[in-house]
């Protein structure tokens, strides 16, 4: 065997949640929603939910242990990247309750799920960082000047 090889597993494909059942396991079934976009951009707008936790992702590596193993983890961000890169460390790390929201926060306000802020504005503050976050920006976002 290659000494330079660990014994880890490849990792599965992540789980994925849409909004609507993401509102029903935080809502009904005790769920956790873990927002995982920076403090500028939750002060604009945010999920309005019991269990929310907020984690940016700019700390997640250093605060992840918070997060209990033993409830559901929905992890969620502007439109559903960087909840993906931080469902897949926590599944890294052993979690084994965990799963991405697809669409994010945008696809919540499309629903018309609860928040807190102004849901008109939309969420300009896409929190892609100006292109550290590869793969989350798209045409409109980037024709809003996020990206």
């Amino acid at each position: 065997m290659d000494p330079t090889q660990t014994d880890r597993k490849p990792l599965t494909d992540a789980r994925a949640y849409c909004p609507t059942l993401t509102l029903r396991k935080v809502t009904e079934e005790g769920a956790w929603l873990v927002d995982v976009r920076e403090p500028e951009e939750t002060a604009a707008l945010a999920f309005d939910v019991p269990n929310l936790v907020q984690m940016p992702l700019s700390e997640f590596e250093r605060r992840y242990t918070e997060l209990p193993r033993d409830r559901e983890l929905i992890l969620a961000c502007s439109a559903g990247a960087r909840s993906l890169k931080a469902t897949y460390f926590l599944m890294y790390h052993g979690y084994t309750q965990v799963a991405n929201m697809e669409g994010g926060l945008d696809k919540w306000v499309r629903k018309g799920f609860p928040v807190r802020g102004d849901a008109t504005a939309g969420t300009a503050s896409c929190g892609c960082n100006r292109g550290t976050d590869a793969g989350c920006c798209t045409p409109s976002l980037t024709a809003k000047g996020c990206c």
